[in-house]
């Protein structure tokens, strides 16, 4: 019995006979423990009903040789950002901006350098997508929950719950995942039209309630400026937030698809789209909360956004119309959510890629939706800190790829026949020790959350200022290229 524990976890032990030898060693790892578990034998037969009756994608993490690839227009990279960025779920991060006791003019302009900075980060890791065929695997979905459950419970003249609302889209969300990376493209290329045309009348007539020119009073100098980095760290989180998952939607582009048009489609498909939302989201908040138009803010302060997009769409009837399509905008963010949560826990080893995928985007999308329900009466406080967390990883995340793809791969490449061989893969702990570090010793000291505020944050005093993802950065830089080099000329690999 040990032996064929051992025999399975070295990828070693004789293929089945519905198993094909051709396959990688971790997929036939996966075949073989599914063909002598019970479980998940029946799981893997239920995948392949589902994939002959519904055409579902079975493939999971496996990588994509050239010869096997299908690749969608070039444009999809361009659009596919556009449905990930152009829905409701985005108008958040414009509205903390006033909340912070930010002008207008400074609430966009940090929104806008905290996008640009962040979407950096996202269209370097995609680019290697296409050269590696590998999925990377990786979120701001429980706040497109909770928002859509706001916008539905408008809708009804607040007679529903938010609840309904995010069970809706959570379920629809998931169903469109399971067809997997073809009909996601497909959903993605065009999903965000009619949101950009609602987005453009929603900022149309919010912008005769906005005054630009009111300063809110509090915070100065210092303060001030450590209000504006936070917000400027909350929308490069959100940008760069995709950076883990980028790759997942280029495994399918040719290994010779010049890198320049993968990162300025990707570059340009996050920016334009989300900077768009976000400056509509700082002039909503501009006229609920700095103007303090009587109407939008206490429709604001009784029902959250959900309210206040109803009563800034007019009249009544074109507004309950536009609350029902903005309420499906955020599918092309769930969907594509859903789809890369089940690839990165298929990573997480043999057994986690022998269950199939569907089975692990469902698990995803049920502790996600149970989340925004929880946390619903939060918006706010969701998005300042939830968000802001992830950018201290992805910084770190995007410059270990950038240095070990640009420095230490720069001229002897990559063994792509070892992708799924432990024993000749880096081990590894330079890496997570960069991460850590960048983490505990840059993000967690220069942090400035509800729940805690950094010794570096708390310098700028007030609510602190969150210079987390800049400390995370330095630190990464000076403790990854050592460490990796050590490593290297300790193991050779």
């Amino acid at each position: 019995m040990a032996d064929e524990k051992n025999d399975i976890e070295t990828g070693s032990s004789p293929v089945a006979e519905d198993v094909d030898p051709s396959l990688h060693e971790e997929v036939i790892v996966a075949r073989e423990l599914q063909h002598r578990n019970t479980i998940l034998h029946k799981l893997r037969q239920g995948e392949e009903w589902l994939d002959a009756k519904m055409g579902i994608e079975t493939r999971g993490i496996d990588r994509i040789p050239d010869e096997e690839r299908r690749p969608p227009s070039i444009w999809n990279v361009f659009f596919l950002w556009w449905s990930l960025n152009m829905h409701v779920g985005v108008l958040p991060l414009g509205i903390l901006g006033p909340e912070f006791g930010l002008s207008l003019n400074q609430s966009v302009a940090a929104s806008v350098v905290g996008i640009i900075l962040g979407s950096l980060c996202t269209a370097y890791t995609g680019t290697l997508g296409p050269k590696l065929g590998l999925r990377a695997g990786g979120g701001y979905m429980v706040v497109n929950l909770v928002v859509v459950g706001q916008v539905l419970s408008a809708v009804s003249d607040y007679k529903l719950t938010i609840t309904v609302g995010i069970v809706i889209v959570a379920v629809v969300g998931y169903v469109v995942s399971l067809f997997g990376f073809r009909v996601v493209h497909t959903f993605e290329k065009y999903w965000w039209m009619l949101t950009l045309v609602l987005m453009l009348v929603l900022l149309g007539q919010i912008v005769p309630y906005v005054d630009a020119g009111i300063i809110p009073q509090g915070d100065s100098g210092l303060s001030l400026a450590g209000n504006f980095l936070t917000i400027l760290a909350i929308n490069f989180s959100n940008s760069s937030g995709w950076c883990s998952i980028a790759s997942d939607y280029y495994v399918n582009y040719p290994s010779k698809t010049p890198s320049w048009k993968i990162f300025a489609l990707t570059f340009w498909g996050i920016v334009i789209p989300t900077t768009l939302v976000t400056v509509t989201g700082c002039c909503l908040s501009n006229a609920a909360n700095t103007a303090a138009v009587p109407r939008l803010a206490e429709a604001y302060e009784d029902h959250g956004l959900g309210g206040l997009i109803r009563e800034t769409y007019h009249p009544i009837g074109w507004s309950k119309f536009c609350l029902v399509i903005l309420m499906f905008s955020v599918l092309g963010n769930n969907v594509a959510s859903a789809y890369s949560s089940g690839l990165s826990l298929q990573l997480l080893g043999h057994y986690f890629h022998a269950i199939p995928r569907f089975l692990w985007s469902l698990v995803w999308v049920i502790v996600v939706a149970v989340l925004a329900i929880a946390g619903q009466e939060h918006l706010s406080t969701i998005v300042s800190n939830f968000v802001s967390l992830l950018g201290y990883w992805t910084i770190s995340f995007t410059l270990v790829l950038l240095i070990e793809d640009q420095w230490f791969r720069r001229r002897e490449g990559y063994n792509l026949l070892v992708w799924d061989q432990p024993s000749k893969l880096p081990i590894g702990a330079a890496a997570v020790t960069a991460l850590l570090a960048g983490y505990l010793a840059g993000g967690v000291s220069g942090m400035s959350q509800t729940w805690y505020i950094g010794p570096i944050a708390a310098k700028f005093g007030g609510t602190g200022g969150d210079v987390g993802i800049y400390l995370s950065a330095v630190i990464t830089l000076i403790v990854y290229p050592p460490l990796r080099a050590f490593e290297r000329s300790k193991t050779g690999r």
